[in-house]
């Protein structure tokens, strides 16, 4: 199997903690190999582009060679939409520019930092776990099915644009899309779940917009919420720290400011899977979330 190396980002080690806790939990149930990424520091997120693009791309540049250089692993796992994103960019960046790529190792030299070279590739949770086990062998492993829980696999934006930085993907059978992505839905599919028809799995969910303009991104959250009660969902299940705080709050937000309550139920997909596992609900930090889903899964005899 392949090892790699862990990279939480900022938000796992924040708001994302649950995800981060529930990552760690699933890995080790699964008997896959990961190691903490060394002296990781922040991929540049979304306001150092603004400061300048080539710094994020060297920020992300140097977590890949930290991995390659340092620790001797060549792929690198980002659960965190918005550090996969970034870090894909950088790959995507330095191999298909020379300039690009001679930048990047320039600032490392400057820094006394490992240089990029260009052999290490970014993976998504989502993309590890099916790579290296599949829905057959997540469904070997599952002890407790979810019981055909009502499921909205919600993916957001940055998993899939801008196509051309996941060369990867849309590669027919066995790959992702970029279109309509389904990792997610195979393997909650294995665990028991029954995913719904949501149309708005690779919509934005307004992170970007939380702090300048918090009406827009509640409106952009309760499109979704309103969308996957209409599906027949249940439950929305995420897999980025961002969006799932953003559903979080801005679920409560629509309630108190607007008067529009909903009732789906927010977990990470993390979450899921380590239930169907047999994993306790502590283990997976569930009653650290703000959406309170307790008593439903024990209505729904996953715990």
């Amino acid at each position: 199997m392949t090892k790699v190396a862990y990279y939480p980002g900022c938000a796992l080690e924040g708001s994302g903690g649950p995800y981060d806790r529930s990552t760690r939990a699933l890995v080790k149930a699964l008997d896959l190999e990961m190691e903490n990424l060394q002296d990781w520091n922040c991929c540049g997120a979304m306001e150092v582009k603004n400061v300048h693009p080539m710094l994020q791309t060297y920020m992300s540049a140097r977590n890949m060679a930290i991995a390659a250089e340092k620790m001797g692993i060549h792929t690198v796992m980002a659960p965190c939409n918005g550090c996969y994103h970034n870090l894909k960019k950088a790959e995507y960046e330095c191999a298909t520019s020379a300039e690009t790529m001679q930048t990047v190792q320039d600032l490392a030299q400057k820094a006394d930092d490992p240089v990029f070279k260009g052999d290490v590739r970014t993976l998504h949770l989502l993309e590890w776990l099916m790579e290296e086990l599949g829905t057959e062998g997540i469904k070997q492993r599952i002890s407790k099915s979810l019981n055909g829980m009502k499921i909205a696999n919600y993916y957001g934006c940055m998993y899939t644009r801008p196509r051309q930085i996941f060369p990867e993907k849309d590669k027919g059978p066995g790959s992702e899309s970029t279109h309509k992505p389904h990792f997610m839905d195979d393997l909650l599919a294995a665990a028991g779940a029954v995913n719904v028809d949501f149309p708005l799995k690779t919509a934005c969910c307004g992170g970007a917009h939380t702090l300048s303009d918090s009406d827009t991104s509640t409106q952009l959250v309760l499109n979704l919420l309103q969308a996957a009660e209409e599906s027949g969902a249940e439950v929305i299940a995420t897999e980025c720290p961002t969006c799932h705080s953003g559903l979080e709050m801005h679920q409560i937000r629509a309630e108190t400011q607007f008067g529009i309550k909903t009732k789906v139920k927010i977990l990470y997909f993390t979450q899921l899977l380590g239930l169907a596992l047999g994993l306790s609900a502590r283990k997976l930090a569930i009653h650290e979330n703000v959406s309170d889903s307790l008593d439903f899964l024990h209505e729904k005899g996953v715990i």
